[in-house]
């Protein structure tokens, strides 16, 4: 898929302000610090698309871009060691649920995990969750240009390992770098797959 265009639409601190569900969505959210808006800045071809920054927490809103004019890209906060308070924690939470619930366009989550660590709970308690409720979601392990291949395979297979215990089928899974480029374009294949079976 190339991108021809990318342009954000609008910040929500709530589901009831996202933009009309007219367009299939896909939300990508992980821990904080996971290298989300790198992600979202490498597969738009965008270097300032979505904000980054050096401290967790940064995106605190659900954020929608509009691909192409035919898809949203939606930012959504990230979960786990953002310094702040728990009150903000626990509104987050709730307003990143409420999203994933009740979002009748959205047709895939992006859970992002750092491939440098072993599986972490808080993202197995996630990915759970979203099972639970019947949300699609695919993993995109980020950060592979930090590890070496046989590294970053073994840390892969851990993940799968262990979901394997409480799970009938596996999720599709993407290995990115957004410092050397890497990634990007499959997860935008898999994205043009799913719009095309939506449409057709």
């Amino acid at each position: 898929m190339q991108i021809k265009s990318a342009e954000f639409v609008i910040s929500s601190p709530d589901v009831s302000g996202c933009p009309p569900p007219d367009r299939p969505e896909y939300a990508f959210i992980g821990r904080s610090n996971v290298g989300k808006s790198s992600l979202i800045n490498h597969m738009t071809n965008r270097k300032k698309l979505a904000k980054t920054s050096s401290t967790p927490g940064k995106t605190q809103l659900i954020n929608h871009f509009l691909i192409n004019e035919s898809w949203y890209l939606v930012d959504l906060p990230g979960y786990g060691w953002a310094q702040t308070s728990k009150t903000n924690k626990a509104a987050w939470k709730k307003m990143i649920h409420s999203y994933l619930e009740q979002r009748q366009s959205l047709a895939c989550v992006f859970v992002l995990v750092d491939s440098r660590h072993e599986p972490q709970k808080i993202d197995l308690e996630f990915m759970e969750w979203l099972g639970t409720e019947a949300i699609p979601f695919s993993i995109v392990f980020t950060k592979a240009d930090k590890l070496g291949k046989t590294q970053i395979q073994s840390n892969v297979a851990l993940y799968k390992k262990i979901m394997k215990k409480t799970w009938e089928e596996l999720p599709p899974t993407f290995i990115t770098s957004s410092a050397d480029r890497v990634g990007g374009e499959e997860i935008l294949e898999f994205i043009e797959r799913i719009n095309a079976e939506i449409v057709g």
